[in-house]
């Protein structure tokens, strides 16, 4: 069986500790067996592949994500990039399209479909396993994974089994009915739909091709921005009849807002923080280079990053959403496939930024056509390349980078570097990229 793991979302439930580029599964707040932090995407692939090293698992996500993951998996993790957003009908599709044309699976291949995001232990992906021998056996079509409900939420699809078996037909399935209509579907025996789908991968295809006019892989990366943006749950789930569901009853969370990750986070507090003996249930994350001091505080989250300061109860911080909209800042972190940088001033014709680079990567090489930089090496031991020309470089070093020079540097060993942007219009699309040095 292959994994489609879905990671999408622009972060602004957990702000400001997520934004457009660093969506919640990357934030590391959980911890690994050796007590390390992890983030959600981190400690799904871990899990995915402790229940079984040989699984292949393909992540769909977003442009904006890819330095992201591989930063955090690698670089050998097998990423199908979406275009644009266009929700989770589309990305599947293409996912399913890349897997045909690019990694070579065949129709009859099973393929199973999951959120990057659910905090779960090892026991759902040994049910998520369980889903390929259901949809081999070919009694029904699609093959979803339910959760046993606890409250009549709209936030969630609702599955309607004809029985209570642990593997059942399903004999309805409406996409977040409203509270009292909840309260009605979990009378007759409703599951929570889990986001998770298994099919076998011709089956997919070919419905997309009913819905959608695409000959292959190429030609529907191609058209993917005139997509229409619609779910996986309108658009299969729903329409069709042929659907059994696979009962799940172990730990299953989802961490959309502070309120719900404040209850698995690995510890109380994160970075510089200090409660006062007074202080009950509450969370404190800090990402900045100054303490804070919390007081009497009961039942709240404090979160701080260079992105901004959230102080809420936990009830109300699953509110946020529409305030955080409003709120138009860029993002101040960022994590790229060689590090990671922040922004430590942003003034109308320069931005300083301090970036960390891991031993042994490279950053791709590039030129800006509006502004000039200037790197100062603070630590460690590189290589840069301006114009084609090699220069090793240690802490102490400056370069200069002038209007369209083409530049990168290779770091040895970790490295820090103070960059400096010039400019009287600094923006993040001013990049053109080389293949060649």
């Amino acid at each position: 069986m292959h994994i489609i793991l879905l990671s999408g979302g622009s972060g602004k439930r957990l702000w400001p500790l997520s934004n457009d580029v660093r969506s919640k599964q990357f934030i590391k707040l959980f911890k690994d067996e050796n007590g390390k932090y992890e983030s959600m995407v981190q400690r799904v692939y871990r899990q995915i592949h402790d229940v079984n090293s040989e699984m292949d698992v393909t992540i769909a996500t977003s442009k904006t994500q890819v330095s992201a993951i591989r930063n955090q998996l690698g670089n050998k993790v097998s990423i199908c990039l979406e275009p644009c957003r266009r929700d989770t009908f589309p990305a599947i599709t293409l996912a399913a399209a890349y897997l045909k044309d690019v990694q070579g699976l065949h129709d009859e291949d099973c393929v199973a479909v999951c959120p990057v995001d659910p905090y779960v232990d090892n026991t759902y992906y040994e049910t998520v396993q369980k889903l390929e021998k259901i949809v081999n056996e070919g009694q029904s079509n699609l093959v979803l994974m339910g959760i046993e409900p606890t409250v009549p939420s709209e936030k969630y699809g609702y599955i309607i089994p004809t029985n209570k078996s642990e593997i059942s037909s399903v004999s309805k399935f409406t996409e977040k009915p409203d509270t009292e209509t909840a309260k009605k579907y979990i009378e007759q025996g409703a599951l929570w739909n889990a986001g998770v789908f298994a099919f076998k991968l011709g089956y997919l295809l070919n419905k997309a091709h009913e819905l959608i006019d695409f000959v292959d892989y190429p030609d529907l990366f191609k058209k993917y921005d005139t997509l229409t943006k619609i779910s996986f749950d309108y658009a299969v789930v729903e329409k069709e009849q042929n659907i059994q569901v696979l009962r799940y009853a172990g730990e299953w969370k989802d961490v959309g807002t502070w309120n719900m990750m404040s209850e698995v986070m690995a510890d109380k507090t994160k970075g510089d923080v200090i409660l006062d003996d007074t202080c009950i249930d509450t969370n404190v994350v800090n990402e900045l280079n100054i303490p804070i001091l919390c007081m009497g505080c009961e039942d709240m989250v404090v979160a701080a990053s260079e992105d901004g300061i959230l102080v809420s109860t936990k009830e109300r911080s699953g509110y946020m959403k529409p305030y955080v909209e409003k709120i138009d800042n860029p993002s101040m972190y960022a994590e790229k496939s060689w590090g990671t940088f922040t922004v430590i001033d942003n003034e109308k014709n320069s931005k300083t930024i301090k970036i960390e680079m891991k031993p042994n990567t490279e950053m791709s090489y590039h030129s800006h056509s509006v502004r000039s930089e200037i790197w100062n090496i603070i630590s460690g031991t590189g290589k840069v390349c301006i114009n084609g020309e090699y220069k090793v470089v240690k802490a102490g070093d400056v370069i200069q980078i002038p209007v369209n020079t083409r530049h990168s540097i290779k770091a040895y060993e970790k490295m820090e570097i103070i960059e400096i942007q010039l400019g009287e219009a600094i923006k993040v699309d001013d990049k053109s990229k080389y293949t060649n040095k």
